[in-house]
C-alpha cells in the first residue's frame, strides 16, 4: 500500500482497511502521517485505535504521547495496552501521571502494562506508585512491580 492510498484508505468504510492504512502509515515513518494517524485515534473500531497507536508509537515522535493519553481510559483493553506500548517507545515523561492512574485499573493486564511501560519510561517518581502494587493479588503483577522496582533504582 502506497502512502497516498493509504491516507486515503485511512476513510474507507471497512475497518480492516482502515486498519491495515494505519499500518502501513506507521511502517512509512513519514512525519506527514502523524496527523492522521493522531486522528484515526478516534476511530471507533478498536483495532484502528491499536493500530494507530502502534504506528505511532513506532514513529517514536513525543507530539504523539498527549494524543495517546485518552487511549489509557478506553472501553477496550487492547487499546488500553497498545496505548502503553505506544507511550514506552515515545518515553513522554509528560505522560508519567496518567500511566500511574492504570496501576489500578481492573484488568490485570493493564496494571502489568502500566508497570512495563513505568519501568521503560524510567522515571523514579513511578517508584511508590509501583510499589503498592507488591501487594496485588495476581503474581504477574507483584512480580512485574517487583521488576521495574529494581530497574528504576539502578537509573
Amino acid at each position: 500500500m502506497t502512502a497516498p492510498s493509504a491516507f486515503k484508505d485511512l476513510t474507507d468504510h471497512r475497518a480492516v482497511v482502515r486498519a491495515a492504512a494505519a499500518q502501513a502509515l506507521g511502517s512509512s515513518l513519514s512525519a506527514e502521517a502523524l496527523p492522521a494517524l493522531i486522528a484515526v485515534l478516534k476511530d471507533e473500531h478498536p483495532r484502528v485505535r491499536i493500530e494507530a497507536a502502534h504506528s505511532l508509537g513506532k514513529m517514536g515522535d513525543a507530539g504523539a504521547g498527549p494524543a495517546l493519553v485518552p487511549l489509557l481510559c478506553d472501553r477496550d483493553t487492547g487499546v488500553r495496552l497498545a496505548a502503553m506500548v505506544a507511550l514506552g517507545k515515545i518515553k513522554d515523561r509528560s505522560t508519567l501521571e496518567p500511566l500511574i492512574a492504570c496501576l489500578h485499573d481492573r484488568d490485570m493486564q493493564v496494571r502489568v502494562g502500566a508497570i512495563e511501560t513505568l519501568a521503560v519510561i524510567g522515571d523514579a517518581r513511578a517508584t511508590g506508585p509501583i510499589r503498592t502494587l507488591l501487594q496485588d493479588r495476581f503474581s504477574d503483577v507483584r512480580e512485574s512491580a517487583q521488576r521495574a522496582i529494581a530497574k528504576l533504582s539502578r537509573k
